[in-house]
């Protein structure tokens, strides 16, 4: 006869204790980018509803960005750093493949020897990532979570590319997860799908730049596909996320979308049907499109702005190259 395995089970809730955030140094409006792409301050406006984006400097990296926003969750979530399991960094800005960010933001935190690893899903990595702590919490693999959308776009973008340039900034969120006795992160709805891959991607590997057959690798996208993608196809899980969690629109307080355009922003809000009363999130227009950042940046500033919306229900949803997506409802702390 075997012996018989134990199994852990952990906390039956989980809910989002604080955020963090830091933002790059830098501000950077239309005016300083638009020689290179031959354009126009009124033309990004338009298109974008981007006044000005943060960007860090050089010396700056996605990992000091990371750290300080965890940081700042970890000192306003009042749970003790040495009481944090896991640290998830979502990026695509890691400067090096190896070792993770999580890995060097855990130490940096004070959570040192928590589990740490980092999560590639593009401009839904934050909300993949609350997924993924939600369920090691429910599952007794954690007890505390630190997750972090962090990146340092400007590392990856070629200031004459028109398709992407103009839109990208510098910056990360960071929020600490916990066992709650109410439910506090509904379910998540998430998927990819990898035949739309060239939608948004590097435009060369690091490989072909090794071999002296590309340049430094950037960021490109196919605008009009990914504007569609977004609008159709992503109202639809944002809408599914809602039934998943049991509740309406009109229950929500917040409605916080990944920053990746605002029309599409605005697009979703009306598709949605979203009542006046929701408080809906629009901080790229000066901090920018900051992929895994930009959810957990937005909500951070919102409820700063908003303090009247603590305690509610945020909707939160990300979308990008894979393509991928997520989103799930969460109580605001």
């Amino acid at each position: 006869m075997s012996a018989t395995l134990n199994q852990s089970s952990g906390a039956a809730h989980t809910r989002i204790y604080a955020y963090g955030a830091a933002r790059g140094e830098l501000s950077v409006p239309n005016d300083d980018l638009i020689g290179p792409i031959d354009s126009s301050d009124e033309w990004i406006r338009q298109r974008t509803g981007i006044i000005t984006r943060t960007r860090a400097v050089p010396e700056t990296t996605a990992i000091d960005l990371a750290a300080d926003a965890g940081a700042e969750a970890v000192a306003r979530s009042g749970v003790d750093p040495a009481q944090i399991d896991v640290v998830i960094v979502a990026t695509v800005s890691n400067p090096m493949q190896t070792p993770s960010v999580a890995a060097i933001v855990a130490d940096r935190i004070g959570a040192n020897p928590a589990a740490a690893y980092d999560v590639n899903a593009a401009c839904a990595g934050f909300a993949y990532a609350v997924a993924q702590a939600d369920a090691l919490i429910r599952a007794g693999a954690a007890h505390y979570a630190v997750v972090i959308g962090a990146e340092k776009l400007s590392d990856i973008v070629d200031p004459t590319d028109r398709s992407i340039s103009f839109l990208l900034g510098d910056g990360a969120g960071a929020v600490v997860i916990g066992p709650s006795d109410t439910p506090g992160i509904g379910p998540t709805v998430w998927g990819s799908d990898g035949s739309k891959s060239d939608a948004v991607s590097m435009n060369a590997t690091l490989v072909d730049f090794r071999d002296g057959k590309a340049p430094w690798p950037t960021l490109r996208q196919e605008g009009p596909t990914v504007f569609r993608w977004a609008v159709w196809e992503m109202v639809k899980v944002a809408r599914q996320a809602l039934e998943a969690a049991g509740i309406t629109a009109d229950d929500l307080a917040a409605f916080v979308p990944h920053q990746a355009n605002m029309r599409i922003v605005d697009e979703f809000a009306k598709q949605l049907k979203l009542p006046e009363s929701v408080v809906i999130a629009r901080d790229i227009e000066t901090t920018g499109n900051t992929s895994a950042a930009s959810i957990p940046l937005a909500t951070h500033r919102l409820l700063e702005e908003h303090p009247e919306v603590s305690g509610g229900l945020s909707l939160q949803i990300g979308f990008g190259a894979g393509l991928v997506f997520g989103a799930q409802v969460i109580v605001l702390p």
